[in-house]
């Protein structure tokens, strides 16, 4: 027969209830800092505060409008031939080209794990960021979408850097997800690169480069 404290920790509040999902032991991170005010700022979103289902929608909404669009100034980029050569000299030029990264990204989303490159651009827009404030809501955003098990769009990342992202969500900064970022870059670089240089996306962009090279001699 269950002792009164046992009845007591089986007992679900509705303050309880009324909280996104909480997250395994494996994600769970550190409590914030004292200076922090866990009514906003947590990366968590475990405070003390009553989450009703009207808000728990407005956080939804507001995570995918910021963390999912490509600037679209890569979507309309049209690369040229020489670009679309010099992308299977290197990953490095590949990524470092608006036109490429747009055109990689879609070849990962045949592959299912466009998750990656939304990942990186995610981190890369997060380094770009000074305000304290937008840093500690934006590296929430990108645990929650990318590094926590419960998410859909979670990454392949090893306990070493998992175990490092959790410490420093005590105190997000700028380059809270660097290594993670890195073993993402790596990733993409070794295993996705090298057949996106093979697939039927990449080879039509260099037929259509030679073409037009042709013509234009």
């Amino acid at each position: 027969m269950p002792t009164p404290h046992e009845t007591e920790k089986q007992h679900i509040g509705p303050e309880e209830a009324d909280q996104p999902p909480s997250m395994s032991s494996h994600d769970a991170a550190p409590p914030a800092a004292p200076s922090r005010n866990p009514c906003c700022l947590c990366w968590c979103c475990c405070c003390g505060c009553s989450w009703n289902e009207e808000r728990r929608r407005a956080w939804r909404a507001s995570r995918e409008n910021k963390l999912q669009p490509l600037p679209s100034c890569e979507a309309c980029a049209t690369p040229s031939p020489e670009e679309v050569r010099s992308w299977a000299q290197s990953f490095d030029k590949l990524m470092h080209s608006p036109a490429g990264r747009s055109v990689f990204r879609e070849f990962l989303r045949t592959e299912y794990s466009e998750e990656n490159m939304l990942f990186w651009l995610a981190c890369e827009e997060l380094k770009a960021e000074a305000n304290q404030h937008v840093v500690d809501e934006k590296a929430r955003l990108i645990y929650e979408d990318y590094v926590s098990i419960l998410s859909p769009k979670e990454v392949s990342l090893d306990s070493r850097v998992r175990e490092g992202i959790n410490k420093k969500m005590q105190e997000p900064s700028a380059h809270t997800f660097d290594d993670a970022q890195l073993q993402i870059y790596t990733l993409m670089h070794r295993d996705s690169y090298p057949r996106f240089l093979s697939s039927p996306t990449y080879r039509a962009l260099l037929f259509q480069g030679s073409s037009q090279s042709s013509h234009e001699a």
